[in-house]
């Protein structure tokens, strides 16, 4: 394949960053060129909830800079990403119609849960290291602006991800509307973060050995550079830096480390949130691994277009956090994985028919996944307690939309299906996604019917469509009963979604 030129712009909440990259499956992902152009959004937004008009005109006079340069560039493709600073603002779509009508670009807001996943695959596009690291008890704490992101990995696989609303700036506003009273800033600190971080190692830490953190954010970059720059540092040598540090004044920081003066004005708060978490913890080494936002979207397109190798499942990742929910509502697990493994023959064998890419798989396969986490609530309103469930739990690298369609499909998995037009007036999806989740909410009743004992009775299962039927064959010697007619029950819904009629066989192999 021919070689590509990719731009990706970040607004973010200190800067309006561009990266451009060369790709091409021979020589890789090489970076080309990173402009960079400060801008305090972010302590407006903190302060005002609203970006000011000035604001706006200087965002888009970088921004119509940065276009320029993608020109030069000849770019083939771009993305521009916005994340917590327009994320948060009032007045975000206003701002976002200002920069389509003023340079032409279209600005995509990413979700905490998206912002996050893509930050993860910016390691794959340098660091080989991130691989080892993770085989063992593994930390992610990327301190923010606006929250603390904390992500447990474990022999490779994310065991959970949780974002706690008390970033750096945030603290730090909180701090300055203290006023005189915040004479002892490190213990007030310490006093914001205390129930949230003790509350996380009692629900997902426990037992579990934590010998590594890769720390996120500048201020422990700077820090860690101020030790000799190697990209990490024991235990005991970020203490005693730490100790060095931490009754400086932020002018001081600033000289000491080298840092600008609005990265030193949050410094103290970042350096106190992972030093609380080593201390609980007893991690003994922390590692800087250069997450930045660009760089993942980069790997994205590169991958998509099999541009770049895949150094770690990112999907898996997904799927683990997935299974890490339900695990926490106690889903049937054996009940669970036949259903996945019947959905997904379902989906395959229907390809031809339904128009659902690879997205749409793993949609339905979190859906399966998550589809029973309501009965920890309430029996009986299992379908509306899921769905609460799952509104409310955040998924790395789902978007809000793609969380809305799993929470509707496992919702109407066993609610009634309901006419676009009878809950028009109460959703925030669109047509086309009300019709996804009409698709996905097919299968997964008919699938489900298979298991209606919850004894996986069949070995084994296919699906192949024929002409206008769908043959299910499963291979049981067990009475299946129960199961068809619970799946003769699911039949009507399914034709009237892809006007096709599904026939269950049965096929004694054992």
């Amino acid at each position: 394949m021919q070689g590509k030129i990719f731009a990706a712009i970040h607004i973010g909440s200190y800067a309006i960053e561009m990266k451009i990259f060369s790709m091409s499956a021979k020589t890789g992902i090489k970076e080309l060129d990173h402009i960079k152009s400060r801008m305090e959004l972010g302590r407006d937004i903190f302060r005002t909830h609203k970006i000011r008009y000035e604001f706006i005109d200087n965002i888009c006079t970088v921004l119509n800079d940065f276009v320029r340069i993608m020109k030069e560039y000849r770019t083939d493709s771009f993305r521009v990403c916005a994340t917590a600073a327009i994320r948060e603002a009032d007045n975000s779509l206003i701002v976002l119609e200002q920069i389509r009508v003023r340079t032409g670009l279209t600005v995509e807001i990413l979700s905490n849960s998206e912002q996050r996943y893509y930050e993860y695959k910016s390691i794959a596009l340098g660091e080989n290291e991130f691989q080892k690291i993770i085989q063992k008890g593994t930390a992610i704490v990327d301190v923010g602006e606006g929250n603390i992101q904390l992500s447990l990995f474990d022999k490779d696989k994310l065991i959970t991800t949780q974002s706690i609303m008390l970033g750096a700036l945030r603290m730090q506003e909180k701090l300055s509307a203290l006023g005189n009273r915040a004479s002892d800033q490190e213990s007030i600190i310490e006093e914001m973060i205390e129930n949230e971080l003790r509350d996380f190692s009692q629900m997902y830490i426990k037992d579990r050995k934590i010998e590594n953190i890769i720390a996120v954010g500048d201020p422990v970059t700077y820090m860690i550079k101020l030790n000799g720059g190697t990209g990490s540092i024991t235990k005991d040598a970020f203490l005693k830096l730490y100790d060095q540090l931490h009754s400086l004044s932020p002018a001081e920081l600033a000289d000491n480390l080298d840092i600008p003066p609005e990265i030193a004005a949050v410094t103290l708060p970042s350096l106190i949130v992972y030093k609380r978490f080593v201390e609980d913890t007893g991690a003994q080494s922390l590692f800087t691994l250069g997450i930045h936002l660009a760089d993942g979207l980069a790997y994205e397109y590169a991958e998509q277009r099999k541009l770049a190798p895949i150094a770690h499942d990112f999907e898996n990742d997904i799927i683990a956090a997935a299974k890490s929910t339900a695990k926490r509502y106690m889903n049937a697990k054996s009940h669970t994985s036949a259903l996945e493994k019947a959905a997904l023959a379902i989906f395959d064998g229907m390809k031809k028919v339904h128009g659902l890419g690879n997205r749409e798989r793993l949609l339905l396969r979190i859906a399966v996944i998550l589809h029973d986490c309501g009965k920890y609530i309430s029996m009986s309103r299992n379908a509306e307690c899921s769905y609460h469930i799952i509104m409310a739990t955040e998924i790395i690298g789902l978007s809000h939309r793609e969380r809305e369609i799993i929470a509707n499909t496992v919702k109407y998995n066993t609610a009634d299906w309901e006419s676009f037009a009878s809950i028009a007036d109460r959703i925030t999806f669109e047509k086309k996604d009300y019709l996804l989740i009409a698709k996905l909410t097919a299968i997964l009743r008919l699938a489900n019917a298979l298991d209606r004992s919850h004894r996986q009775k069949f070995k084994d299962i296919k699906a192949v469509l024929r002409d206008s039927e769908l043959i299910v064959t499963v291979d049981t010697a067990e009475d299946m009963t129960l199961e068809m007619t619970s799946f003769s029950t699911k039949i009507a819904f399914f034709e009237e979604v892809y006007s096709i009629r599904p026939v269950l066989k049965q096929k004694r192999s054992w």
